[in-house]
């Protein structure tokens, strides 16, 4: 059996009940969940093989009073025992369709500067690197 790409939508959430441990962050609440795919906004797509869910990526469009929204690609993982066989590259594909469906015509990403292996992967994507500074600030 090979990979299956899904998008995450409110009939298909309870893929996200079998998931490789190493693909996201945090637990997944159910709650928050069900929020994310109820929201147009957002997209989530999930990598299956052999009903574990393997990788993920999420984005979420930007709209723009003066141009066309914008894809920001959220958050990427695969667990490591399935990198490197193209599981990532179809994800990432899927999100950008997913999000010129949307109207979308740019999509950026982040990544921390000495995460080598997400920059090379995104420059195999044909994403250009550009230096900026990250502000941010937790919120109480």
């Amino acid at each position: 059996m090979g990979v299956s790409i899904v998008e995450v939508t409110p009939a298909t959430a309870r893929l996200l009940e079998n998931v490789d441990p190493d693909v996201f962050d945090h637990a997944i609440d159910p709650s928050r969940l069900a929020a994310y795919v109820a929201d147009p906004l957002h997209a989530m797509f999930v990598a299956v093989e052999d009903f574990l869910v393997v990788g993920q990526i999420r984005g979420s469009i930007h709209l723009q009073p003066d141009r066309a929204p914008d894809l920001y690609i959220d958050n990427l993982g695969t667990s490591p025992s399935r990198q490197r066989r193209g599981i990532a590259a179809a994800m990432i594909r899927a999100l950008i369709e997913w999000g010129k469906g949307q109207g979308c015509t740019f999509a950026w990403v982040a990544t921390e500067t000495d995460n080598a292996g997400a920059i090379g992967f995104y420059a195999a994507q044909n994403f250009t690197h550009d230096t900026i500074a990250l502000f941010a600030q937790e919120l109480d």
